[in-house]
C-alpha cells in the first residue's frame, strides 16, 4: 500500500520552536527526564491572539496548540478537519476524576472540554466553520491513521482538507505506561490530492514494506517540511515519504 497527497500549507508548534521559521534551528535533542514530563504541562502555551481573552483562558494547552497550527496552516474558511490526538484532553479528565474522588462540584467547562474532539468543536465555533470534521486515536499510530482517514475522503471530494495532530505529556500517573519524549508537539497538515501543485508531497507506505529504513522523530519531519529536503524513514508505524515540487 502506498498512499500520496500534495501538502498545501502546514503549521507546527512546540514550547522551543513554535512558528514555522522556529523549526528551521531545530535540532535533534535529549530526552527530557521524568521529571520534566511531569511539569511539562505547566509550560508555555500558544498565545492565540485571534481568539478573545476570555474565552481562550478557559481552554487546555493541547486545545492551543491544535488551534495554532490550524491557524499556522491558514486553511479555507468552509475546509474539512480531521483531528488526531492519542491521548486528547487526559489532563482534564484526571482533574475531572480528582474531584469526585475529593468530592468537589465539577467545572462545567471541564466537563465541556474534556472530550477528544475539544479542539475540533471549539476551532469550528470561533471560525464560524460548518464543514465536516473528524476525530481520530489510534494509539501510536494515531498520526498515521489520520493520515490514512484524509486519503478516503479526499477520494471521495478532491476539496483540500485540514488534518491537525497533536499531544501532550501524560500525567505522571500514566508515565510507566508510555514514552513520548518529543511531546507537547501539535502539527497542521493542508491536504489535497496527489496531482494538485503544493509545496511539497506526501507518500504514506506500509512499515513491511521498507523494513530497513531509518527511524524519523516527528521534529525530523517537520524540519524537513521548513527546509524544503525530502527525507524518508518510519514514523507512526509507517514510511513516510517527503519530497518537494
Amino acid at each position: 500500500m502506498q498512499i500520496e497527497f500534495s501538502i498545501l500549507s502546514w503549521g507546527a508548534w512546540s514550547p522551543e520552536y513554535q512558528c514555522q521559521s522556529d523549526w528551521l534551528g531545530w535540532k535533534k535533542s535529549r530526552a527530557p527526564s521524568e521529571s520534566e514530563l511531569a511539569f511539562a504541562p505547566l509550560a508555555c502555551a500558544p498565545k492565540l491572539p485571534q481568539v478573545p481573552a476570555m474565552q481562550r483562558r478557559r481552554f487546555s494547552r493541547l486545545t492551543k496548540m491544535m488551534l495554532e497550527v490550524a491557524f499556522q496552516a491558514e486553511p479555507e474558511a468552509q475546509c474539512r478537519t480531521i483531528f488526531a490526538s492519542r491521548h486528547g484532553e487526559l489532563h482534564r479528565t484526571i482533574g475531572i476524576l480528582e474531584d469526585i474522588i475529593a468530592k468537589q462540584p465539577l467545572s462545567p467547562t471541564a466537563f465541556s472540554q474534556s472530550v477528544h474532539n475539544t479542539a475540533s468543536g471549539i476551532l469550528s465555533i470561533i471560525t464560524g466553520n460548518t464543514a465536516a470534521s473528524t476525530s481520530v486515536a489510534a494509539g501510536d499510530q494515531t498520526l498515521s491513521q489520520a493520515v490514512i482517514e484524509a486519503y478516503g475522503q479526499l477520494h471521495e471530494s478532491a476539496t483540500p482538507l485540514l488534518l491537525v495532530f497533536g499531544d501532550d505529556p501524560v500525567p505522571p500517573v500514566y508515565d510507566e505506561f508510555t514514552a513520548e519524549t518529543e511531546l507537547p508537539l501539535a502539527l497542521g497538515l493542508q491536504l489535497a490530492p496527489a496531482g494538485v501543485r503544493g509545496i511539497a508531497k506526501l507518500r504514506l507506505g506500509s512499515k513491511t514494506a521498507a523494513a530497513d529504513a531509518q527511524y524519523l522523530s516527528y521534529g525530523a519531519f517537520i524540519h524537513a517540511l521548513a527546509h524544503g529536503r525530502p527525507i524518508d524513514g518510519l514514523l507512526a508505524n509507517h514510511h513516510w515519504q517527503l519530497s518537494h515540487d
